[in-house]
């Protein structure tokens, strides 16, 4: 039978009873013969609790006492649900990330991972064993316990699965797979089947929360086969995986994501001379700010307006870097806007189809909603407008692709 990592969220294991179902589930997939290693995350609220009880003590926690502490909610539910296991007649043996063991860097409460060591875990699976891991965790070096940085227990899992080389990746959370585009905006929006990890790391980065970038990243890097599975409801999910052969037939269109947490600013007047465009997001990246979309327009009188994208919560920051710059360079102006949001349309068969750009625009524009700012990639075009127009803006590029009807029951029409 298969080898498989099965990964339960926060919200899976929220309380005692929803352990037991996860352990119920558990049981189910070892007596069908597979093999089951298991990696979880803390009890529902759990780690914001830790963090609250650091910050009571320490305005800015040491870094490396903040993941001794944290680490602990993993352990926690490891240790309950192995005996939800062993209770149901389940052997089962709980690791936390030392005794694995997953050797990270020693970047605390954002640790990578370097190496696993999967000995440990294959006796024990070999002993007919479920391995129950706490995920977000390692360890470096000399000891210390390391965090992979919140959302982490996806990257756990992916990278057990990747070092056992297992048949498939199962990421269980409170949705059943990966959809078109938000449901609660899109009220026809889809199920997929299937989407590639081209696909679902870009959906991922312009927005939709299913599954963390990092361990998305890692599943493509690996070839391992990811699967979004909702916890408490029987379905086949959604299968990320790689990029078949067969992209003709592919949807030009795999989804609409979306981003509310954008912030625009623009400096005006800068000299349109070489380098100054370093010399503007230089001192930004030095603060740690990151920058997404980037718009510069030339002037007439040799200056230039460059605009660009940060997070909301880097403005104030940004602006205060900005306005630095602004005088430093002899600029006219600087100025911002926070009512701004990100619509993106994102789909491996752009490669193969061309005038989805043009449709796009034709859609927007038929509502009257103005574009600001434009990026695109080989699977990717996202467009800036302001955050008033951002559900509609969906709605409408949903429709305008067809993105509500499934595609493999559209062959027969």
């Amino acid at each position: 039978m298969s080898l498989i990592v099965q990964k339960f969220g926060g919200t899976s294991v929220g309380d005692i009873a929803r352990i037991e179902q996860v352990a119920d589930k558990v049981a189910r997939f070892r007596a069908d013969g597979h093999d089951i290693v298991v990696v979880v995350s803390a009890m529902s609220g759990e780690t914001n609790r830790l963090i609250a009880l650091a910050q009571d003590i320490q305005e800015r926690p040491d870094p490396r006492e903040m993941d001794v502490l944290v680490s602990t909610g993993e352990q926690v539910t490891t240790a309950l649900l192995s005996m939800a296991l062993i209770k149901r007649g389940v052997k089962a043996r709980s690791y936390n990330g030392s005794q694995v063991k997953i050797l990270t860097d020693n970047a605390h409460t954002k640790a990578r991972i370097r190496e696993i060591d999967d000995a440990n875990m294959r006796r024990d699976l070999a002993q007919g064993s479920v391995v129950v891991v706490a995920g977000f965790q390692g360890v470096d070096e000399n000891g210390n316990i390391t965090t992979l940085g919140r959302g982490g227990s996806d990257t756990t899992a992916v990278a057990l699965a990747a070092a056992l080389k297992a048949d498939e990746c199962q990421i269980y959370t409170d949705v059943d797979g990966v959809y078109t585009t938000d449901p609660r905006v899109v009220d026809g929006a889809r199920r997929l089947e299937k989407i590639t990890f081209e696909e679902m790391l870009e959906m991922a980065s312009m927005g939709s929360k299913v599954l963390q970038i990092r361990a998305v990243e890692f599943a493509g890097k690996y070839n391992v086969p990811l699967r979004v599975l909702h916890s408490f409801e029987e379905g086949p999910g959604t299968l990320i995986t790689m990029e078949d052969d067969g992209v003709m037939e592919m949807p030009t269109i795999a989804g609409i994501a979306f981003n509310r947490d954008e912030a625009k600013l623009t400096i005006a007047g800068v000299p349109d001379t070489p380098g100054v465009a370093y010399k503007i997001l230089g001192p930004v990246g030095e603060a740690n700010i990151e920058v997404d979309v980037i718009v510069q327009n030339v002037s007439h009188d040799n200056t230039a307006d460059f605009t660009f994208t940060v997070s909301r919560s880097d403005l104030p920051r940004a602006e205060e870097v900005l306005r630095s710059v602004c005088e430093k360079l002899g600029a006219r102006e600087v100025t911002s806007n926070n009512k701004i949001a990100k619509v993106s349309v994102v789909g491996v068969g752009m490669r193969s189809h061309a005038g989805v750009a043009s449709q796009m625009f034709a859609a927007l524009g038929e509502e009257n909603i103005n574009i600001l700012m434009i990026t695109t990639s080989e699977i990717k075009i996202s467009v800036i407008i302001e955050e008033r127009f951002l559900e509609l803006a969906v709605r409408t590029l949903h429709s305008s692709f067809g993105l509500e009807k499934d595609p493999s029951k559209e062959g027969s029409a």
